[in-house]
This record gives structure tokens, C-alpha cells and sequence, in this order.
């Protein structure tokens, strides 16, 4: 097959094609046979204990409820509190005597300084503590590393 046949083939396709068989029929008797639906209250108003995957689903459901909120009362009240930072200002800047260490210690000390600030204006934020844990925990192995280059 050329691309020629190919291409005609595919202009063929575009021409519109009936179906062999009415489907329309064939649907309303399947729906002639379903036959009247039921409009009944008292038998629309009680649940149907039938269904198990409706079971299945609120079960899980419930189930997902119960572990969230088994969770986050675990988060609250099992876990102990973040030791606070130091709020009060460390005069201490600390300058290596190695060249190649001083650029990071000018940029924690700047660092740790503004966060200081951050924490006198917001006392309570529980993320400006821990970054001030974390700036000050750099600064020691800096402190370290300096100590053990020599």
C-alpha cells in the first residue's frame, strides 16, 4: 500500500456512515421492561442494608476520621516543646583568623543578628526560634571547624 491508497482511505473514513440497526428500539423496550420506578416514601425513606460497598465506604470514612484525629491530638499533647531560643542579643562576633571561614561567619553573625531583631519584634514565633537554633548549632561547627584546621 502506497501513501496515495493510504490518503484515499482515509478520505472514505470521513464520509458519514448509518448505523445497521435502529438503536433507539432497542432502548425503549429495555426501558418498557425496567418498568415503573417506585415513588413510594416509606420505602425510599428507610436505608438499604444491602449494599456493602456503601458499607465499605463510610467505614473508611470513618476509620480516616478516626486516625486524623488520633494524629493531630498525638501532635499536640505527646510531643514535648521546642526548648526557646536565647532572645537577648550575643555580643560575641566571632571572626576566624582562617581567610576562607570569614565570609561565612560575617554572614551567620549578620544572620543570627537579624533574626534577633525578627524574634524582639515577634517573641512568640515558634519558626523564629528554630531558626536561631539552627543559625547559632552553624556557628559552632564553623567555630569547630575553624578549631580543627588549626
Amino acid at each position: 500500500m502506497n501513501e496515495f491508497e493510504w490518503r484515499r482511505q482515509m478520505r472514505d473514513l470521513r464520509q458519514p456512515l448509518t448505523p445497521r440497526q435502529d438503536l433507539w428500539n432497542t432502548i425503549d423496550a429495555a426501558l418498557d421492561n425496567a418498568g415503573p420506578a417506585v415513588t413510594d416514601s416509606a420505602s425510599t425513606a428507610r436505608p438499604r442494608s444491602g449494599n456493602p460497598r456503601r458499607w465499605l465506604i463510610a467505614a473508611g470514612f470513618a476509620a480516616s476520621l478516626l486516625l486524623a484525629g488520633f494524629v493531630g491530638w498525638h501532635a499536640r499533647f505527646a510531643s514535648a516543646p521546642a526548648p526557646m531560643a536565647s532572645t537577648q542579643p550575643t555580643t560575641t562576633n566571632w571572626k576566624p583568623t582562617d581567610p576562607r571561614l570569614t565570609g561565612a561567619a560575617t554572614q551567620l553573625n549578620a544572620a543570627r543578628m537579624e533574626l534577633q531583631q525578627a524574634i524582639q519584634q515577634a517573641p512568640d514565633s515558634p519558626a523564629l526560634q528554630r531558626l536561631l537554633m539552627r543559625t547559632e548549632r552553624q556557628q559552632n561547627q564553623l567555630r569547630q571547624l575553624a578549631t580543627d584546621a588549626g
